[in-house]
């Protein structure tokens, strides 16, 4: 259960994370942010990256090995990527609708993929 919360947790904390590092990107798009200077696009990230941590942080802990969790510190941090690219290329694709899916985008996630497994099986 522990790696599920885990999960979980790392997904929405990357949904935060995405919308900190590039929602502000957007912002023309919308009337009431569109005038937005330098000063508050970097407060308004802030604020969403407060959010970010506020389950990246209980994630990693729930899920780390020396807490009782089922995760060692390198698999945390290809579980976190792999999270992060998914989460990233859906808000790119189908919020931000900035960018298609492409092949070479579908090896990349395969190439993760083999990551996950080198990372994961023990040698």
């Amino acid at each position: 259960m522990k790696a599920l919360y885990t999960i979980l947790l790392l997904t929405v904390s990357n949904l935060f994370m995405t919308f900190a590092w590039y929602g502000h990107l957007q912002f023309k798009k919308i009337t009431w942010l569109h005038g937005l200077g330098l000063v508050g696009v970097i407060l308004v990230s802030w604020g969403l990256a407060f959010f970010e941590y506020v389950f990246q942080v209980p994630a990693n802990r729930i899920g780390f090995e020396e807490n009782g969790g089922p995760f060692n510190l390198f698999q945390l941090k290809v579980i976190q990527e792999v999270i992060s690219l998914s989460v990233f290329t859906l808000c790119a694709v189908y919020i931000f609708k900035t960018d298609k899916l492409a092949w070479n985008h579908v090896v990349g996630f395969g190439l993760l993929v083999a990551a996950v497994y080198v990372i994961f099986r023990k040698w």
